[in-house]
C-alpha cells in the first residue's frame, strides 16, 4: 500500500469564519437617527479566515480550519476562499448557519461592528482530523476554543510555531495565551488580559506569558517584546476608508513571514505594511493586498 503524501501548509488557520455586510455612512449617526448608506461590501470574513486569505495573498500555501454552514453565506464563503487559493478541505459544514457580522464604516474609517453567530455551537475537539497535515505555522483566532486546544500540544510537539491572533479577552484567547509562541494582541486584549492600561508595562505582563509578545495600537504602530530585546514598529500613513480586517490581515502576514523564516523587524514591518494598505478598500476581504504591493509600500517608505 503506497502511503499518502504530507500536505505541506505554510501557515494554517484555526478559527473563526462570518460572513460580512458593510455598510458606509457619510456621518456618525445620533440616537434613532437614519440615513442611507453611500456604500455597501458583501464578503466572507472572520478573523482566522481573513488571515488565511492574507497570507494565501502574500504567497504564502495557506489553509483555513473552522466551520461553514451550508446555506447561501457559507456557499459564497467557501467560494471565495477556494478563488483566493485557500486549502478548504478541513472545513467543517453543517446545518447550523453561518455566523454573519454587519459593520457600519464611519466617515474616519472606523466602523462599529455587530457578529451574529445564533446558535451555532464551537466545534467539538475531534471535529477536524490533521492527520498528515505539516504546518509551518498555526494560527488561532480563540474562537474555536475547543478544538484549538485539542490540537496545540501536538503540533507544537511537531516543531510547528503557534500564533495567537487575540483581539479581546474571551475564554478562547485566555485558555492559548501562555500556550503560543507568538502572543499578538489588540491594545484592548493586552489592557483586559493584565490590567495595565500603559502599553509598556502590559507587554512585560505579556512576555511572561509567551516568548514573544506583541502589541498592535493602531494608528500608534506597534510595539514588542522577545526576551530581553524590545522594539516598536510605527504605523504606515495611508487614508484610512475602512479598518474592518486591518489585525486580521496583520497576523495573516506575520504569520506568513515568520514562516519563511524571514528576520523579526522584516515580519513585522511586512505585517504592518499589509494591515495599512488593507484600511484603503471597503470591506476586509476585497482589500487585503498582494505579496507585490506589501513590498511596494516598503519600498516607497524607505
Amino acid at each position: 500500500m503506497t502511503q499518502k503524501e504530507d500536505i505541506l501548509i505554510d501557515v494554517l488557520c484555526i478559527g473563526h469564519a462570518a460572513y460580512d455586510l458593510t455598510f458606509a455612512v457619510d456621518r456618525h449617526l445620533g440616537p434613532d437617527e437614519k440615513t442611507t448608506a453611500t456604500a455597501m461590501a458583501a464578503c466572507g470574513g472572520g478573523p482566522a479566515a481573513n488571515a488565511a486569505v492574507a497570507a494565501a495573498r502574500f504567497g504564502s500555501r495557506a489553509a483555513f480550519v473552522g466551520y461553514l454552514g451550508d446555506d447561501d453565506y457559507g456557499r459564497k464563503h467557501l467560494d471565495e476562499l477556494v478563488g483566493a487559493r485557500v486549502e478548504t478541505r478541513w472545513i467543517v459544514r453543517g446545518q447550523a448557519p453561518t455566523p454573519v457580522s454587519a459593520a457600519i464604516v464611519k466617515p474616519d474609517g472606523s466602523r462599529a461592528l455587530v457578529n451574529y453567530r445564533a446558535k451555532t455551537p464551537s466545534l467539538s475537539a475531534d471535529a477536524v482530523d490533521l492527520n498528515g497535515c505539516r504546518p509551518g505555522v498555526v494560527l488561532f483566532d480563540g474562537h474555536e476554543p475547543e478544538l484549538s486546544l485539542a490540537l496545540i500540544d501536538g503540533l507544537r510537539e511537531k516543531g510547528v510555531f503557534a500564533l495567537l491572533d487575540a483581539g479581546s479577552l474571551h475564554p478562547g484567547t485566555e485558555a492559548l495565551a501562555d500556550k503560543v509562541d507568538y502572543l499578538a494582541v489588540s491594545e484592548t486584549f493586552a489592557r483586559q488580559y493584565t490590567g495595565e492600561s500603559d502599553p509598556t508595562c502590559a507587554l512585560d505582563r505579556l512576555a511572561a506569558a509567551a516568548p514573544v509578545a506583541v502589541i498592535t495600537l493602531g494608528g500608534r504602530g506597534l510595539v514588542w517584546k522577545s526576551g530581553e530585546h524590545t522594539g516598536e514598529v510605527p504605523a504606515f500613513s495611508v487614508s484610512a476608508v475602512d479598518t474592518t480586517g486591518a489585525g486580521d490581515v496583520f497576523h495573516g502576514v506575520l504569520a506568513a513571514c515568520i514562516a519563511a523564516g524571514k528576520e523579526w523587524d522584516w515580519c513585522l514591518r511586512c505585517a504592518s505594511a499589509a494591515a495599512a494598505l488593507c484600511c484603503q478598500g471597503l470591506g476586509a476581504r476585497a482589500a487585503i493586498p498582494t505579496r507585490k504591493q506589501v513590498v511596494g509600500l516598503l519600498g516607497a517608505s524607505g
